[in-house]
């Protein structure tokens, strides 16, 4: 057990340093694109042939071209994740959690690149294809969400919450003998719609419930810090945004939090699972028509001879 723990850190230390490396360079790709061509693309699409640049930076320009290249396999990159889920040798490497965290990246990074390479013309095939693409990545980012609210199983969320509950409980009985927090200010942060309402909320509204109550929680989990914080403590935690030096106080929030947090996952785990089954109906047919149109857009620039 100690050498499994031992070799998994460093695996998981890796695969961050990887992700992280692969996120910096293509935020130093866009941000060495954009301040390099910032006076070509601020331009008309009537003025740019005649800026020094138009020649590179055009889609069929020498810089053009090769962003489209990266693009592609980007793009191609997307699709090793689905295919490891029916490709059994690739199941054998590394974990789903990885190979989803490659496929988030490269989702978010074929957007980037995409726009630099069309250099802002939408329009006609091309432009079709561009606004599927930010449809496809604007509902990956809602798939990413809804994978994150799914527990492997309710038993397991609820044993969970059964430990959590009685560590909370633990913890609340040595804050009230200390008289730090009042019942009504821990009541705030669980505070969730009862679960009849949730039954019958129709799925963009059980959504959206979800993605409020996951945004409110940080905001109230600083409001009970600031309840107890000094005015300079205040001020170093950003309004209680960022944890304290006092190590009882975050730990009875921690606890606080998370129980918050795996209650309202156990109560909308139903409707999530709802959300994310009509997800797949949705993404997978702009996925599909999204590749349809990139091999349209190839094919005719082959055939006008750009490359």
């Amino acid at each position: 057990m100690i050498v499994a723990v031992k070799m998994g850190v460093p695996r998981e230390w890796g695969h961050r340093a990887t992700i992280t490396l692969l996120a910096a360079c293509a935020g130093l790709l866009a941000g060495y694109l954009a301040w390099q061509g910032a006076g070509y693309y601020s331009l008309p699409l009537t003025d740019r042939p005649f800026h020094p640049l138009h020649v590179a930076l055009r889609p069929a320009g020498s810089t053009g071209i090769r962003l489209g290249f990266a693009a592609v396999a980007i793009f191609a990159g997307l699709y090793l994740y689905p295919l490891r889920k029916r490709i059994k040798p690739l199941q054998r490497i590394g974990k789903t959690r990885n190979w989803l965290n490659f496929h988030v990246l490269f989702g978010l990074t074929v957007p980037v690149i995409v726009t630099f390479h069309s250099s802002g013309k939408l329009h006609g095939l091309a432009g079709m294809a561009y606004w599927i693409m930010i449809a496809i990545v604007l509902s990956g980012i809602v798939g990413r969400y809804l994978y994150c609210q799914i527990p492997r199983s309710v038993s397991a969320a609820e044993l969970s919450l059964r430990e959590l509950q009685e560590e909370a409980e633990n913890l609340s009985t040595e804050l009230h003998s200390q008289s730090v927090f009042r019942e009504e200010e821990l009541a705030a942060l669980m505070e969730l719609p009862p679960p009849e309402r949730v039954a019958s909320m129709p799925l963009l509204s059980a959504l959206i419930t979800m993605a409020s109550l996951d945004l409110r929680r940080p905001w109230r989990v600083a409001a009970l810090r600031r309840n107890v914080l000094s005015g300079i403590e205040r001020l170093t935690t950003f309004g209680g945004l960022l944890k304290s030096s006092h190590v009882d106080l975050e730990r009875i929030i921690d606890a606080a939090k998370t129980q918050s947090w795996l209650t309202a996952k156990v109560l909308f785990l139903n409707r999530a699972g709802e959300v994310f089954h009509l997800w797949h109906v949705v993404h997978r047919p702009f996925s599909y028509s999204f590749v349809l149109l990139v091999v349209a857009h190839i094919a005719m620039v082959m055939l006008m001879g750009y490359f």
